[in-house]
């Protein structure tokens, strides 16, 4: 590990603690902290990687600005032992990096006895998912969860109806649902070429961007491939946490692996609508999809199950059709297969309004307002405050 260059500035710093690794699927931690970069310097933690000692933080540079910092850590520690190997880490880091005054980001609540020893000027948490509810979550993250939600000076939620549950539990959240680059998804509506791997598939094409986990209604999908077998269902994204073998196979279902973000316009180019079939679970009640306004910026018809997010705005406002169950959603892509609205100049006048409104920009400065707020109010408070506090339990897998 040695020292970065600083990047003039007079912001704080931010150290973020991340569940989802920097190369993972583009989304919000990266559409935030690649813009978070441009005034600050951001150092983005990523889950360790655990092998041989001994223990060490890999930094990468990347295009952005952003410094992807890796633990490396010697394998064969308890978890809580791990946590505190990666602690020490980041404690030499900010002394390494020279970090005086500094904000703390978090993502992964898991993580947060790995900041036992920092002394944060803020502790943000943004919570994009109610991550209790998925497939293979620790019993202790609420308990985990709690203690950020303690500590933390403001909370952030990627949805309304996360912010109606959060809210209950803090007295500082607001909410900024998942927003959207219109300028890169709105090139889909250009005549870009279509990408090889899906060029040889005939029309029309049903397509998926994201992560195909257990929050993808498989069923709904096999149902709907087998009413529609003059379509092609293209699905793009990893597959995480589920048997890829469980996935439904058909002759008309094809399953072409994650894609860079920079490729996404191209694929979308080529698609006649979008699908987003999300079953309805413990782990869909509180997700805002990002894919709903990509989507939108794309030119493209949506087809989603009835995700409130999702129905509040987009379904409401005539912007996305709502459909659950096998029946009323593969006549939900009828519908969008003959009519074509997203050729119609009133429908696509009133997406682009609603659009205009969005933007991950805007998403940051709403969030650096919050900031400042409050950064005013912990300064008019006594200074000291306890450091993070570890506690036992499972954190890393």
């Amino acid at each position: 590990m040695s020292p970065t260059s600083p990047t003039p500035t007079n912001e704080p710093a931010l150290i973020v603690l991340s569940h989802l690794r920097w190369s993972f699927v583009f989304q919000r931690p990266q559409h935030l902290m690649t813009r978070a970069a441009r005034t600050r310097r951001v150092f983005f933690v990523e889950e360790p990687h655990f092998g041989p000692g001994p223990d060490r933080l890999n930094l990468q540079h990347t295009p952005s600005g952003v410094l992807v910092c890796t633990p490396h850590l010697e394998e064969g520690h308890s978890a809580d032992v791990s946590q505190a190997r990666t602690a020490n880490l980041l404690s030499a880091l900010v002394t390494a990096e020279g970090l005086g005054t500094y904000d703390l980001w978090v993502y992964a609540p898991m993580e947060w006895p790995v900041a036992a020893q920092l002394r944060p000027r803020l502790v943000i948490y943004d919570c994009m998912d109610e991550l209790a509810n998925f497939a293979g979550a620790s019993p202790v993250l609420p308990a985990r969860e709690a203690q950020v939600m303690a500590r933390a000076d403001v909370v952030f939620t990627g949805g309304h109806r996360l912010y109606q549950s959060k809210a209950l539990k803090h007295s500082n959240v607001h909410p900024f649902p998942s927003s959207v680059d219109v300028a890169h998804f709105s090139r889909a509506r250009q005549n870009l070429p279509d990408p090889a791997d899906q060029r040889d598939l005939p029309f029309p094409r049903l397509g998926f961007a994201g992560v195909i986990d257990e929050r993808l209604d498989r069923d709904l999908l096999a149902a709907t491939a087998a009413r529609h077998p003059d379509c092609q269902f293209v699905m793009l994204g990893p597959v995480v946490k589920i048997n890829p073998a469980d996935l439904p196979q058909r002759d008309n279902i094809h399953y072409l692996g994650m894609k860079d973000y920079a490729d996404l316009p191209a694929y979308m180019a080529h698609w006649n609508a979008a699908l987003m079939p999300f079953a309805r679970n413990a782990a869909t009640e509180f997700i805002s999809p990002t894919k709903t306004p990509e989507y939108l910026s794309a030119g493209l018809d949506v087809i989603s199950t009835g995700i409130h997010d999702v129905v509040r705005p987009y379904g409401e406002r005539g912007l996305v059709r709502i459909a659950d169950g096998a029946d009323a959603f593969a006549q939900a892509c009828a519908d969008a297969l003959h009519e074509q609205r997203a050729k119609n100049r009133e429908w696509r006048t009133r997406v682009d309004s609603f659009l205009a409104d969005l933007s991950w920009d805007h998403t940051w400065q709403g969030m650096q307002e919050q900031l400042r707020r409050a950064a005013r109010a912990r300064a008019a408070r006594p200074a000291t405050r306890a450091a993070p506090q570890p506690t036992a339990g499972a954190a890393h897998d």
